[in-house]
């Protein structure tokens, strides 16, 4: 009776963590481990934190650290290493893994993006700045997300 009561709670738990975990990543692009059909760098650092990310902002925004803005489809946080003064970056709800990789359906989340950056250059009065993104060679997470960077 022992064996079957464990086996019937292994069945159990795993049956609510592919629930629990079905919810959590539909609306996450399949990143290298989830998709290993399509394996390049499998459990890479960056798609791991491509991952946190997507899961966090899509799920959890509210749990976000230093948000200093956020609207229906863009979020900005204050870079937690920041390079100049003023170090924003302002990422999309939406999980898209890089500019590269961006659909037409996805242009409402882009254009939300710039005019929040745009709300935040007339806001802080800024002239010297820069807005940036970086293509898959060059990103520290597999989301896409633009650093606003200004003295």
């Amino acid at each position: 009776m022992g064996t079957m009561k464990i086996v019937l709670l292994t069945l159990i738990s795993t049956g609510i963590g592919i629930l629990i975990g079905g919810y959590l990543f539909s609306k996450s692009q399949p990143r290298s481990f989830l998709a290993l059909n399509r394996c390049q760098n499998c459990l890479s650092p960056e798609d791991l934190l491509g991952l946190v990310a997507s899961v966090g902002i899509q799920r959890f925004p509210r749990l976000l650290p230093s948000v200093i803005f956020e609207t229906d489809k863009t979020i900005v946080i204050q870079h937690p290493h920041p390079l100049s003064r003023i170090h924003y970056i302002i990422v999309p709800k939406k999980d898209i893994k890089n500019i590269g990789e961006a659909s037409e359906a996805d242009s409402p989340y882009l254009t939300d993006a710039y005019f929040v950056a745009r709300s935040i250059i007339e806001k802080e009065g800024l002239s010297n700045y820069r807005l940036l993104t970086n293509g898959p060679g060059f990103q520290d997470v597999t989301y896409l997300h633009f650093h606003l960077v200004a003295e």
